[in-house]
């Protein structure tokens, strides 16, 4: 602050606005690590994506793991023209990638938010060319190597992430808290993604049920927006990274105790329980 200014300059503002990301960030990598969550946003809530992504951004460098995929959330409607993209992605860290049993574990973080999502996973099976940051499609479907059927452990510490929008969702580890994969789908570029339907079930009750062509532009324009995207944050996608396509039944909120299943027929169920979140040290 200059003295008798009444103003703060811009680069005093841009470094506060920097402490404050780094100290949101903080927030979130102190609450995950210990697995305990917390109800009020750490700062002022991110104005816009950049924002967002810059808190996300900062967590990623405290955060001891590498990244091992994203996951692909969507933008609702109405939000859409205000933020000018449909979708949002996440990073899905190397150590909260669990191969699907009998019976699967579902991380929840207590008093945080957690949901229960039934998705396919893509596996690039190149590295993402440099500088690359627009795709299409048919250019994504390239780069896709196997399918898999899979649950996301959405959620995290910050209980209201999801009430209050994709900002907050993005600015809190993109939403996401793990992945459990499940069995590859053979030959799926010679399926429709109508073929590839799942009813998710919560406590024994259908919770949701719906083909992957729910996902809109189906699995591989998702695959297309992460590329995008994380190529313009620096982060290309690299060959073996997971990518998470988007819920498709539906975000189903879960609670401790609860049992779920994503049951994709033919092509396997994955079944779970929803057990607290241990502290990772």
């Amino acid at each position: 602050m200059t003295e008798g200014s009444g103003f703060t300059s811009n680069p005093e503002r841009q470094q506060a606005r920097s402490m404050s990301v780094e100290t949101q960030a903080a927030k979130f990598v102190e609450a995950r690590s210990a697995a305990i969550g917390f109800p009020d946003y750490p700062g002022p809530l991110p104005a816009d994506l950049d924002q967002a992504y810059a808190v996300q951004s900062a967590e990623i460098g405290q955060w001891a793991d590498r990244i091992a995929g994203w996951k692909v959330g969507r933008i609702a409607p109405p939000l859409v023209e205000t933020f000018g993209e449909d979708r949002f992605v996440g990073p899905i860290f190397a150590a909260t990638v669990l191969s699907a049993g009998a019976a699967n574990d579902f991380a929840a973080i207590e008093n945080g938010f957690s949901a229960f999502e039934a998705e396919l996973v893509i596996v690039a099976s190149a590295d993402a060319p440099a500088g690359k940051t627009d795709w299409t499609a048919d250019e994504a479907a390239d780069l896709a190597g196997a399918m898999h059927i899979a649950v996301e452990v959405a959620g995290g510490p910050f209980a209201a992430a999801n009430d209050l929008g994709p900002l907050t969702t993005i600015a809190s580890f993109g939403g996401n808290n793990g992945l459990i994969l499940g069995a590859g789908i053979a030959d799926w570029r010679a399926l429709s993604f109508d073929a590839i339907r799942c009813t998710t079930t919560i406590d024994g009750a259908v919770a949701g049920e719906a083909a992957a062509s729910a996902i809109p532009g189906t699995p591989i324009a998702a695959l297309a927006f992460a590329l995008a995207r994380t190529a313009r944050m620096g982060r290309s996608i690299r060959k073996g990274d997971l990518i998470s396509t988007g819920a498709i039944t539906g975000v189903h909120v879960v609670r401790i105790g609860q049992r779920c299943t994503a049951d994709f027929g033919a092509f396997g169920a994955i079944a779970c329980t929803v057990v607290k979140a241990a502290p990772r040290g």
